[in-house]
């Protein structure tokens, strides 16, 4: 077992390798601060600051979003955290009722402290601790009133997986036969669509509200929305002054969702589609992944060997070549084996799925020149 002095230099290694690292296999690829800042910086003259929430490129990123949408209204908020918590206390006050139902691996649960039952004394219902989607017959395990109900499309933590288009329209249908208002946490939606099949607007439709994110598949610095009624998207920035996510200005963030939107959101297709490709070229070379096929741009992989061995080998291979092939390795539950999470962005399509499959197993299974 390493000592404290060992996990310390294992620590200065891995920030040092971060720190030198020129190119990535996954996501969106290496985005220094100085290329978002001077993005950033080239607003058009004639558009102005946001001031505590209205006006701008805030007020313009609003509507868009609300357009794809589909729905009557959007806020943007600083965090999905704190955009879920408003509107979810905006449902539950509307409807009198302290019940939430939540899967028990969605983000609600697993990542954010008890924010919902802590801050706002709501009660978590759980759906299904299972790594699927919920389904008609786990609503109905959850007798009573209810203050809404969430779905996480797709579920992260599941291993990013997603109901088919009837199985969603058959649990939106539930929803509405209890009259039970349906929130998506929408975090990864953008790239949910080439699975689901249909629109943005289409999937939305199904639900009563939805958060979306614009710094996971965006790329964007930071920041999410909510969108829905009109009433109701009001009552949330109520919850959002509350909060203090009402800042002076979000002009930064505001202009890094809107690139994010015209710049990722047209291949959100093609990402999907080279998750898919990637996925049948590590499992010939003896990777596995799940989904398989993947149902967004994001997988699990798993590979035969501890995670102190293969994270080793990545290390190495980031100090020596500069490039990260994998995010941090975890132990699977089968002993000797090691799982990840892997997301397809633009490097990896710029790099193409047979050469991210060949360079990221000849570095996991360690067959550099077998």
């Amino acid at each position: 077992m390493a000592t404290g002095i060992d996990d310390e230099a294992l620590d200065r290694r891995r920030k040092a390798a971060r720190a030198a690292c020129k190119s990535t296999l996954f996501g969106h690829g290496e985005i220094k601060p100085a290329d978002q800042l001077a993005e950033i910086a080239q607003v058009d003259g004639g558009e102005v600051f946001d001031r505590y929430g209205e006006g701008g490129v805030l007020a313009e990123l609003e509507a868009d979003v609300a357009t794809l949408l589909g729905t009557e209204a959007a806020a943007f908020m600083p965090s999905g955290i704190m955009a879920q918590q408003c509107v979810l206390r905006a449902w539950a006050d509307r409807r009198s009722a302290t019940r939430v139902a939540v899967h028990a691996l969605s983000h609600l649960v697993v990542h954010e402290l008890d924010a919902l039952p802590t801050l706002h004394g709501l009660t978590l219902e759980q759906l299904s601790d299972e790594p699927r989607q919920p389904t008609p017959a786990d609503l109905a395990a959850i007798p009573g009133h209810l203050g809404a109900v969430t779905l996480e499309l797709p579920l992260r933590d599941g291993g990013h997986v997603l109901p088919t288009w009837d199985e969603l329209t058959t649990f939106a249908q539930a929803c509405r036969d209890r009259d039970i208002p349906l929130h998506l946490d929408g975090a990864r939606l953008w790239e949910s669509t080439p699975y689901l099949g249909h629109s943005l607007a289409e999937i939305v439709e199904l639900a009563d509200s939805v958060y979306v994110s614009f710094y996971k598949g965006l790329g964007a610095l930071a920041g999410a929305a909510v969108a829905g009624p009109d009433d109701v998207i009001a009552e949330a920035r109520r919850w959002q002054r509350r909060h203090g996510g009402n800042l002076l200005t979000l002009l930064p963030y505001a202009v890094s969702a809107r690139a994010g939107l015209r710049r990722h959101l047209p291949r959100m297709a093609e990402y999907h589609e080279v998750a898919v490709a990637l996925t049948r070229a590590l499992t010939e070379a003896g990777i596995r992944c799940t989904p398989d096929p993947p149902h967004t741009n994001a997988f699990r992989m798993y590979a035969p060997a501890t995670d102190d061995e293969i994270n080793e080998r990545v290390l190495v291979h980031l100090e020596t070549t500069h490039e990260a092939v994998s995010s941090s390795w975890q132990p699977a539950d089968v002993p000797g084996w090691s799982v990840t999470e892997f997301t397809v962005g633009a490097a990896t399509c710029d790099t193409g799925a047979a050469e991210v499959a060949a360079r990221l197993t000849r570095v996991v299974l360690a067959t550099e020149g077998l």
